[in-house]
């Protein structure tokens, strides 16, 4: 929880306390009982859930309870008061950990929290632009219009990962504000605007495609690293993935499918660190190696599978699911060393919040703690992700 007044061990101690010893064994031993926090009820992410619990449930005894959040503080608020130890949760967990954004509060602060596994599925969170636009490269986008949504810090940071990847930044675009994400749509389908951020699977795009100005897709060519890297200092949850899955997929720069674009894991599964090791170890395994029983079960669950797991992420892997990937052969000694970067931030993190004067004003703490947490994160070596974004 809140560094270590949460009275959590530090992170070079969780490694070693959590480490498994010989004693354990390597069948998954899940409790009777187990529970996470989701989006809600009408998310795929909810869905998909229900379906790990139905398998659960099957082959292990295990009862599961979805515990739904209508945002992203109420999917963590179990968490830290210790309803729940994990959370099927969007990139916002990355806000948690950060202490940025809606977290950068004295009631909350950054958290030490561990991933498990991801589902990085096939389809892409990219931007999409009306046919019509004279839009074909992402670079194309200079001068045009983009969306940004009233209070969606991670669309607009998605959208200006985008502009980045082709060296722009909003004053290259003229934004165009709008309330919600599907008045985004709207806004690009009525001719007010000309891109728009959002998962290539998502339905209302089918209203774009069939409208008089349709769609097209800016791709992300894998091989162009500074663009990558200029992306993913704004969007560090960015991955590189073939979009399979897309509404009108061959309307791409590339003219083919699948096409080079980005992706991020929906839902993550991130825990708290004392998470005990049967559960983080059992579920990790269970999930991974029980694919082919779950991947029907729910909309989009074809990123459920080992081959799909992103080992060097934004989160450091709880040492338990660590030892699965070890056992199934995956893991290396690169990601070994990526996941110390990661116990060291949070342990970084965790000294810059506990430097933060408590007892000032809310928003001269929120001020004083994103400067000390930028400060020492640089003094570290380490990146100052969402310093535009808070």
């Amino acid at each position: 929880m809140l560094a270590a007044k949460s009275g959590v061990l530090s992170a070079s101690v969780l490694s070693f306390a959590l480490t498994f010893s010989a004693a354990h064994a390597d069948d998954v031993n899940l409790p009777k009982n187990l529970s996470w926090t989701a989006y809600g009820t009408t998310s795929s992410g909810y869905a998909q859930s229900v379906g790990i619990g139905q398998m659960l449930s099957k082959n292990y005894g295990t009862s599961l309870r979805v515990i739904p959040g209508k945002n992203d503080v109420s999917r963590m608020v179990p968490l830290r008061s210790g309803q729940s130890k994990i959370c099927a949760c969007g990139f916002a967990a990355l806000f948690a950990q950060e202490g940025s954004l809606m977290f950068g509060t004295q009631q909350w602060g950054p958290m030490r929290i561990y991933n498990l596994f991801n589902n990085l599925g096939t389809n892409g969170q990219q931007l999409v632009v009306a046919g019509d636009a004279g839009v074909k490269s992402a670079a194309d986008l200079k001068g045009k219009r983009v969306t940004w949504v009233k209070g969606a810090p991670a669309l607009n940071m998605n959208a200006g990962a985008a502009l980045a990847f082709a060296g722009l930044t909003w004053d290259d675009v003229t934004k165009v504000e709008v309330p919600g994400w599907g008045q985004g749509v709207e806004a690009v389908i009525n001719g007010q605007a000309d891109a728009t951020h959002g998962s290539t699977v998502s339905s209302a795009f089918n209203k774009l495609a069939a409208s008089p100005r349709g769609l097209h897709w800016v791709t992300f060519p894998h091989a162009d690293t500074a663009g990558w890297d200029r992306a993913k200092a704004i969007a560090p949850v960015w991955n590189p993935v073939m979009v399979e899955s897309a509404v009108s997929a061959e309307n791409n720069e590339q003219g083919k499918v699948p096409y080079e674009g980005n992706n991020y894991p929906y839902p993550l599964f991130v825990a708290m660190a004392d998470t005990p090791d049967d559960v983080a170890y059992g579920l990790t395994k269970a999930v991974m190696e029980n694919y082919e029983e779950i991947k029907d079960s729910g909309p989009g669950m074809n990123g459920y599978q080992l081959s799909r797991q992103p080992l060097k992420y934004v989160f450091p892997f709880h040492p338990a699911a660590v030892k699965y990937y070890q056992e199934a052969g995956v893991w290396t000694a690169e990601h070994d060393e990526h996941n110390a970067m990661l116990l060291k931030r949070q342990d970084v993190l965790a000294e810059a919040w506990e430097a933060v004067d408590q007892s000032l004003e809310a928003d001269a703490f929120k001020a004083a703690w994103q400067e000390t947490r930028a400060a020492a994160l640089e003094e570290a070596g380490l990146e100052v992700s969402f310093r535009s974004w808070e």
